[in-house]
């Protein structure tokens, strides 16, 4: 099964999974925790998940410059 290459972090199934995920977790953890830990640890965890997906953007970023520089090296 061949894969196309992504032209851009959106098209990463991972980005749309951890986007999803964090999401939910944002939610989940509005909803569902006791209100003493809501703003805490509930914001600790919010910011991590979110995190996720920030670093999923910056690797695809960190690819595509790589590819671009060494391109761009090669260039007379």
């Amino acid at each position: 099964m061949r894969q196309s290459k992504a032209q851009s972090y959106e098209d990463l199934e991972i980005y749309r999974l951890a986007k999803q995920c964090a999401v939910e977790v944002h939610r989940m953890t509005l909803d569902e925790l006791p209100r003493f830990e809501m703003y805490e640890e509930g914001a600790q965890i919010r910011r991590s998940a979110k995190s996720i997906v920030a670093n999923i953007v910056e690797g695809f970023g960190m690819r595509r410059y790589k590819a671009t520089s060494f391109a761009v090296s090669l260039s007379p």
